[in-house]
């Protein structure tokens, strides 16, 4: 990075506003340790030109990221290429419990796994969602209470959240936060 206070976008595809949450602690806490931090959905993200490093981070439907991150993430390419990426998505891999549930949640989908390769992210987290009990089929009910042990509502792991957030600062040199981040 050519600058003293580096400037990062956190950049998101939300369905239902989990992924929204965890971008906008992961930039609060990155603005708290002294970054210029802009977070903003894909289809409004600012030009990329701008910062020095960019998180990216997704809902997961169908093991893919959204549609509006693949998209994004085509059509900026090269900016992501040329500089620090980190990659986290938004699922119900994370919330598998169970010996077969937590081996299955360990797997990084190959689509995910591509996108990660293609924007040849610095790192990648999985993180759990909320999941709630509306509109849920019940097919899909019985495979999540077999793999989650029916667990609903808000599966968030802010404390793994923040780690991982440390991870970042500290690979781009940031110092400890001025304040204590509370997740939302």
């Amino acid at each position: 990075m050519n600058h003293e206070t580096p400037r990062i976008a956190v950049v998101f595809a939300t369905a239902q506003g989990s992924t929204k949450a965890i971008a906008e602690c992961i930039g609060a806490d990155l603005a708290h340790r002294g970054a210029q931090v802009e977070v903003a959905d894909a289809e409004h993200a600012p030009e990329l030109s701008r910062f020095d490093a960019v998180i990216l981070g997704s809902a997961v439907h169908n093991v893919d990221v959204l549609p509006e991150m693949t998209a994004f993430t085509r059509a900026h390419r090269r900016e992501l290429t040329d500089r620090d990426v980190w990659l986290f998505t938004v699922g119900l891999g994370p919330a598998l419990r169970g010996p077969i549930g937590r081996r299955i949640g360990r797997v990084v989908p190959p689509k995910i796994a591509a996108l990660r390769d293609a924007v040849q992210a610095v790192d990648y987290k999985a993180f759990a969602g909320r999941f709630e009990h509306v509109d849920v089929s019940w097919r899909a009910g019985v495979v999540f209470r077999l793999l989650c042990g029916g667990r609903y509502g808000d599966l968030r792991d802010w404390p793994s959240i923040t780690e991982w957030t440390a991870t970042i600062a500290h690979v781009l040199r940031l110092p400890q936060p001025t304040t204590t981040i509370t997740s939302p």
